[in-house]
């Protein structure tokens, strides 16, 4: 089935836990080096208690590195984008003429600053230019001027599913004729927020996690960002990387912060994303999941794919590969898009880390070692709060 405006992927950029581009990232996974280690910068109680996937490069590194003149307030999250987006543009013009939009999903926003500063600035003027900040859009608007883009510009903020949602909208505005490029994905820094609301929910594991492992007792937090460049296929400024073949989204409207058991609304996006890519199930050919490592989230994932492929045997070849990075929150959906297409790119499968053990209601069994196998389609999974659940499917062509 030919897709009506097939989208090319023709640039992509990463930096997380396991690396700081996108050739670092693809070395970690293929040696099985995660980034999961003890707490070095962010400043709270929890230090030496919790593993998180800290990206081990500094603010003012960062700050260094992208050129940004004194003074200007920007936040972690934001840092970490542009660094991601910059790469992702390479060998882009982007004042080209050409309609392009930026997209990008954030749940942390200017957070980490607000923690820190606070108080601060109740009694002194030192920061209080970093007031701004806080809200999740101020983080886009700070990347569209970096860059230059003003011809559409928003936010996406779906909890976890975020940047597979901001993906998914870059590629429907651009089928619909609406902008010819679109810069897409996501952002979010480690932050004292986060880390408490997870513990608070009691799944943050006191170790490393083990995604679809029996005794999977929680996930760990991890910061990340990757963004992708979409454009029209035929009419791209280089050379695809690969394809956005499909995408579906929908909720399974059962609990704020937990999956139906049936795993309905992983079941429903899944079936869109083959049916938008015209493909049966069966040609997919390894499948990112979402895999967090929590016990209510892995059996729900876990339940979906059984009812998209019937049995434990029909399933393809999976794995998460939040034990490399953790769990990057927003940033989760175009982290795992990047390690999608590099997948497609070197036609190998990445390994799931950690497991021993299958989860007995369910009998699947991740991929737990470095696989080389013939790769056309891959289907990338990210479930959030609030129900929202997206997958993307990414094709080495688009007919």
């Amino acid at each position: 089935m030919n897709i009506p405006t097939g989208v090319a992927i023709s640039g992509m950029g990463a930096v997380s836990a396991i690396g700081d581009d996108v050739s670092s990232n693809y070395r970690s996974l293929c040696a099985s080096r995660h980034g999961i280690g003890p707490i070095r910068q962010l400043d709270t109680p929890h230090r030496g208690k919790f593993l998180v996937g800290e990206v081990d490069i500094t603010n003012e590194q960062l700050i260094e590195r992208l050129a940004i003149p004194a003074g200007e307030a920007y936040t972690r999250s934001t840092l970490l984008a542009l660094l991601a987006a910059k790469e992702a543009t390479v060998g882009i013009d982007l004042a080209d003429g050409n309609r392009t939009g930026l997209i990008s999903a954030t749940t942390v926003g200017g957070m980490d600053a607000t923690e820190q500063y606070y108080e601060d600035y109740l009694v002194s003027d030192e920061h209080r230019h970093f007031i701004p900040t806080h809200p999740c859009g101020y983080s886009t608007e700070q990347m569209a001027r970096y860059l230059g883009i003003s011809d559409f510009v928003t936010t996406i903020s779906t909890a976890c599913s975020s940047a597979a949602n901001a993906i998914m909208l870059g590629a429907r505005m651009i089928k619909a004729g609406l902008l010819d490029r679109a810069i897409v994905g996501g952002t979010d820094c480690l932050s004292r927020f986060t880390l408490n609301g997870f513990n608070s929910l009691m799944i943050y594991t006191d170790g490393h996690c083990r995604p679809f492992d029996e005794h999977r007792n929680g996930l760990n937090l991890g910061e990340a960002a990757a963004y992708l460049v979409l454009e029209r296929a035929g009419q791209q400024s280089k050379a695809p990387v690969a394809y956005l073949s499909g995408y579906g989204h929908a909720n399974d409207a059962f609990h704020q912060t937990a999956s139906s058991d049936n795993g309905e609304g992983a079941y429903l996006a899944m079936k869109q994303a083959l049916e938008v890519a015209g493909l049966d199930a069966g040609a997919v050919n390894y499948i990112n999941a979402h895999g967090t490592a929590t016990p209510n989230n892995d059996f729900a994932e876990g339940q979906a794919l059984l009812r998209i492929y019937g049995d434990a045997a029909s399933i393809p070849p999976f794995s998460s590969t939040k034990a490399y990075t953790g769990h990057t929150l927003a940033a989760a959906g175009a982290i795992e898009a990047v390690f999608s297409v590099l997948a497609l790119q070197h036609q190998q499968i990445f390994p799931n880390l950690n497991f021993s053990q299958p989860i007995a209601a369910l009998g699947i069994v991740p991929q737990t070692t470095l696989r080389p196998t013939a790769i056309n389609h891959v289907l990338s999974n990210s479930f959030g709060f609030g129900g929202n659940c997206s997958s993307l499917l990414f094709s080495s062509n688009h007919d």
